[in-house]
């Protein structure tokens, strides 16, 4: 199976650069936000022709049970800044791009190994790892405010993140299966100024990553 992993930013290709010496897997940085995220499926899609795609890098938390450090896994993402609005169709619902799914679905078979990471009899690394909505916007979570308007929205939101739904519209219309793993580096609702988000790039980051690659193999 040919599998390729898209990042952001140069910190996290640095790190699953690491993860992945070695290794098959298709490793490439797209930039930071969605515009950039779209850009960087459609040419690894192109280039590649992977089998899956996966989003790895870091995203803002949410609930109780999510601290950092822990890995999200999207059963579904959808973005927390689209809105078309109900002057031509009122079922489009707020985060929904116009004759788009209202969210889009982690591929089936990939998720099921992804729940297999996330059960409690799994003790082969020491991370949380929480299946659950992705929401994804072009705004880096620095505050409590946006955070509670965020989630106001979507409360059952276990992770925030500039790129992982792009890639899933990327992929949607390609048809190429998707899935997001993301480490939460910060809780913006326990946070003051992003100060958590900082500190996080100052610890390793790459047990977490190691959950991407143990997924990769379990496929």
């Amino acid at each position: 199976m040919k599998v390729g992993i898209i990042v952001a930013m140069d910190k996290e290709l640095q790190q699953l650069q690491q993860v992945f010496a070695g290794s098959p897997v298709f490793v490439r940085k797209c930039g930071i936000g969605k515009v950039n995220a779209a850009l960087g499926a459609q040419q690894l899609i192109n280039d590649e022709h992977p089998d899956v795609i996966i989003s790895s890098g870091c995203a803002g938390g949410n609930g109780d049970e999510v601290n950092i450090q822990d890995v999200v896994v999207s059963t579904e993402l959808c973005y927390h800044d689209v809105y078309c609005g109900t002057a031509i169709d009122n079922a489009t619902a707020y985060g929904q791009v116009q004759g788009l799914p209202a969210r889009f679905k982690a591929d089936s078979y990939l998720l099921q190994k992804a729940l297999e990471l996330a059960s409690p009899n799994q003790e082969s690394f020491d991370v949380a790892v929480h299946p659950g909505l992705i929401v994804t916007g072009d705004w880096f979570v620095d505050s409590k405010e946006k955070m509670r308007e965020i989630v106001g929205k979507f409360p059952e939101a276990r992770a925030v993140d500039m790129e992982s739904c792009a890639i899933a519209q990327t992929c949607y219309l390609n048809r190429v299966p998707f899935i997001s793993f993301r480490i939460i580096s910060d809780i913006p609702l326990r946070d003051t100024d992003a100060s958590q988000y900082h500190d996080f790039w100052n610890t390793i980051a790459q047990n977490s990553f190691q959950v991407t690659r143990t997924f990769i193999e379990s496929l």
